[in-house]
């Protein structure tokens, strides 16, 4: 023993495998470099075997009990005691004993190889099966010759098996060391796919994860989002419930309303409390992740409990249980969806089972007789002695009924696995090889990590049409039948095929399900709703309840701005920016438009009083031509008079531009007419206070040369640059930066406001401040003129009209700015139209009473002498 220990450290990887024989079952009968091992023990099983070029071993549960709990290799040979005869266990040995008898009558398969196979009963056991494991790659010979390196080829090059998860861990975690494959057709652990644990396994059951992943897609499908989730207390069962915990949520959107652990054996108070959780739990989706024995005492308190209206799914190791398919338990498990292995075809199958040899277990099991002796009981009880004549096909037995095959298809995929691995591996030409050297593996030296590389390249199709290939973790392509057990009216029970799931390379994972054939359990016939929270409706969201999984929520509305147009929302969705949520909050509606219309109340008020202010413009002009000739027309420059009022008149027009839906010519036009016309009045005033004050400078002694400046010309030329100025201003800011049209939303968030962006502040800054300069400065000449004799009083009149002018356009600044959206335009007519009015009034009013009211006050002397004329 000691010997092989050393050896194994200071041998490569490829001479591993023998040390197992040194290690675990021989010890070295010579020196270091021994040629021979002597067998240092044996532990007899019930086994199947046959001769061949190449053993294949196979690990099958012919027998569920054993009564041998603890067992140890000795040196005399034992039978470990196995009972409960289990004739699904032994079919599937017969499944893989037909496969290799198969492939050795195929000629293109394997050709001038013929396959023999050593199959053993783990009687369900994890003992007994790990036993079995080695006695499969160690061998049952008393003594093996090996060279001075204890190299060897095992007697079996891979194994089929095991049916279990966690026998297939123990098993697996041994072979694994020493690269031996291992292809099983029922273990279905996650846990098994780690490469890095599990180097040399493989299997033709697709493994919990994606069974997990079925089921969620079933969840999803009929909108299960809240369910519980039972589960065994092995690996079976725990890493299911780990995936089902990891991806419930991110895949299907749903939640566990509780996680239980069956119990092992029998434990009344704990299944009880159990039956208890799910009769309170508002989920009516149960998810039973556990073995068969296991669900039976479940169900039986549930019919104690009379726990109805659940919806039941079923893992695979109880989908096809009859146990379960009887009267007693279907109108509780009545209409259970099941995950099922994928049913196949083997023809020929059937033929090669009615050829069997009688059997003691099977025989007696079968036929239910006893071949001699038989135990007293049994004479006594009457019972019939088994005489090997029996014919098989006269019996009414499950052991021939081929109709179903699963887990035997499994088996019969896993044979073909390993033959095909090894018919590549001897197609290999020499010096093309994968290995070291681009050598070939041998049959005769042959490695057990080199079949590992090439059962990772298999790819076939059966006969039945199913594609059979390995991913990078021994997983072959997943596919499940979906099943559901109908309950018929006579009482009998059907097991149903409705659909199935699969991944392929293509389409990723595929659920299909024909529910037309569905039986409900329910009176509505219809699948049943299990939510934790309904979904919510269009207009709301989910929020989350504290301390609660993430499908238990309440529906909050959508906040203003955002919708959710579909039910079960969990985020709203802002509207684009010209749009608004509806008062529902499910859609969105275009956003209403503010502006300074010409139909609504302000802007029609605007719009008459700005045409109402032209119209006095024109009837005043109008006057004043009818009365160019009279005095006080004809007093203080008549052309001056004459050009203020059309200057007014188009101040009152230039306000429409402000009103009606901003477009970039009103924008561009509105500043700049506004601007210019008020520049030239302002300026015509400037003029006329200017003209007044030099006549009065011309009245007194040696001022007669003052006049001289202000002349007609003189005056025509001064409002011509003053105005040229502010046209030089409006031009620059046009040309720098333009007023454009604007869509403002940051007033109201539910509207758009149309408004002209004024483009550069500075610019607007700057036509205003020359507009307030001259009105300041005419307001300074007029002020100054104010106490001048009565034949100048026009200054009055100008001092007047320049306070109400610079009145309105202080008060205008301020409103302006606090103003939002059209109220800003508002403001800014009502500051045109006042400070036009007060002019117009102020400068006009007093002369029109005179010319159409005192006629008799329009004459020369009048005008010129009232002041002192008494």
């Amino acid at each position: 023993m000691n010997q092989c220990k050393v050896m194994r450290v200071f041998s490569d990887n490829t001479l591993l495998l023998p040390m197992l024989y040194c290690c675990f079952s021989f010890a070295v009968s010579s020196s270091r470099y021994s040629s021979s091992c002597q067998l240092q023990g044996q532990f007899n099983l019930n086994g199947m075997h046959k001769t061949g070029d190449v053993i294949l071993g196979g690990l099958f549960a012919n027998n569920l009990f054993s009564a041998d709990p603890d067992l140890t290799f000795t040196s005399e040979p034992q039978l470990p005691t196995c009972y409960s005869f289990d004739i699904t266990g032994f079919r599937q040995a017969q499944t893989m004993a037909f496969a290799i008898d198969e492939i050795n009558r195929n000629s293109k398969l394997l050709p001038n190889v013929t396959l023999g196979y050593s199959l053993y009963d783990n009687c369900n056991q994890l003992g007994i099966a790990f036993h079995a494991s080695l006695s499969l790659v160690s061998g049952q010979e008393e003594q093996v010759t090996l060279d001075k390196r204890c190299v060897g080829t095992p007697p079996v090059q891979g194994i089929v098996g095991d049916s279990s998860s966690t026998r297939s861990i123990a098993i697996s975690s041994l072979l694994g060391l020493y690269r031996v494959p291992m292809v099983s057709y029922y273990a279905t652990c996650s846990c098994l796919s780690d490469r890095q644990k599990f180097p040399s396994f493989f299997r033709t059951i697709p493994s919990d994860a994606f069974q997990v992943n079925a089921m969620i897609q079933i969840l999803k499908h009929f909108g299960w989002t809240w369910a519980g989730l039972l589960i065994s207390d092995d690996d079976y069962g725990v890493h299911a419930a780990r995936s089902f915990h990891s991806d419930l949520g991110p895949a299907g959107g749903g939640c566990l309303a509780y996680t239980e652990i069956l119990p092992w054996g029998d434990d009344p108070a704990e299944v009880r409390r159990i039956v208890d959780v799910m009769r309170k739990s508002t989920a009516r989706v149960v998810i039973v992740f556990a073995h068969n024995s296991r669900t039976i005492n479940l169900m039986q308190e549930v019919v104690r409990q009379n726990v109805t209206g659940l919806q039941w799914i079923a893992s695979e190791a109880w989908t096809l249980a009859d146990g379960l398919q009887t009267p007693h338990f279907m109108p509780y498990l009545g209409g259970t969806l099941g995950i099922a292995i994928r049913r196949g075809e083997i023809p020929g199958l059937r033929d090669f089972l009615l050829q069997i040899r009688p059997v003691n277990q099977f025989w007696e099991h079968s036929f239910q007789c006893r071949f001699a002796p038989p135990p007293a009981s049994w004479v006594e009880a009457g019972g019939e002695l088994c005489t090997g004549q029996e014919v098989i096909e006269n019996v009414e037995t499950e052991f021939l009924d081929v109709s179903d095959l699963r887990p035997e298809y499994n088996v019969y995929k896993a044979v073909y696995t390993l033959a095909y691995a090894l018919d590549d591996m001897l197609q290999c030409e020499p010096g093309r090889g994968p290995f070291s050297n681009n050598t070939c593996a041998h049959l005769q030296r042959l490695e057990p990590w080199q079949l590992v590389y090439y059962l990772g390249k298999v790819n076939f199709t059966t006969t039945f049409g199913d594609q059979v290939s390995f991913d990078e973790n021994g997983d072959t392509l997943p596919i499940y039948d979906i099943i559901n057990w109908v309950w018929l009216p006579d009482g009998r029970t059907k097991v149903q095929y409705v659909g199935e799931v699969k991944r392929s390379a293509f389409k990723g994972k595929e659920l299909t399900l024909d529910e037309d054939k569905i039986f409900w359990n329910f009176e509505s016939k219809q699948p049943p709703r299990s939510v934790c929270s309904e979904s919510c409706p269009p207009g709301t969201r989910m929020a989350t309840k504290k301390g609660e999984p993430e499908c238990c929520f309440d529906c909050v509305p959508c906040s203003e701005g955002k919708i959710s147009n579909t039910t079960g929302e969990c985020e709203c969705t802002s509207c684009p920016e010209d749009f608004w949520s509806s008062p529902q909050r499910d859609h969105c509606v275009p956003k209403k438009t503010e502006f300074l219309s010409y139909h609504e109340p302000l802007g029609i008020c605007l719009t008459t009083t700005s045409l109402l202010g032209t119209f006095i413009c024109v009837v005043v002009l109008g006057i004043f031509i009818h009365h160019h000739s009279t005095p006080i027309v004809r007093a203080n420059n008549s052309e001056l008079s004459f050009l203020l009022l059309v200057s007014l008149k188009w101040c009152f027009l230039c306000s429409l531009l402000f009103i009606g839906r901003p477009r970039l010519w009103t924008c561009q036009l509105r500043h700049a007419a506004f601007g210019i016309s008020f520049v030239l009045c302002v300026s015509c005033i400037l003029v006329k206070t200017m003209v007044v004050l030099a006549v009065f400078r011309a009245s007194k002694p040696g001022g007669e040369s003052s006049l001289k400046w202000f002349g007609a010309v003189q005056q025509r030329g001064t409002v011509l640059a003053l105005t040229s100025i502010q046209a030089a201003i409006c031009t620059a800011w046009l040309v720098s930066a333009s007023p454009v049209p604007h869509k403002n939303t940051q007033y109201h968030s539910d509207k758009i406001v149309y408004e002209c962006a004024v483009g550069s502040t500075v610019g607007f800054a700057v036509l205003l401040g020359y507009i307030g300069l001259l009105a300041v400065l005419s307001f300074l000449f007029a002020f100054l003129a104010r106490n001048l004799p009565d034949s100048f009083n026009e200054a009055k009149l100008i001092t007047f009209s320049m306070l109400i002018f610079c009145a309105v356009w202080v008060s205008f600044v301020p409103a302006y700015i606090s103003s939002p959206g059209k109220y800003a335009d508002a403001v800014e007519v009502f500051a045109i139209l006042a400070s036009s009015f007060g002019l117009l009034v102020a400068l006009f009013g007093p002369k029109c009473y005179i010319i159409m009211l005192r006629p008799e006050r329009n004459t020369k002397k009048a005008v010129m002498g009232r002041g002192t004329t008494k």
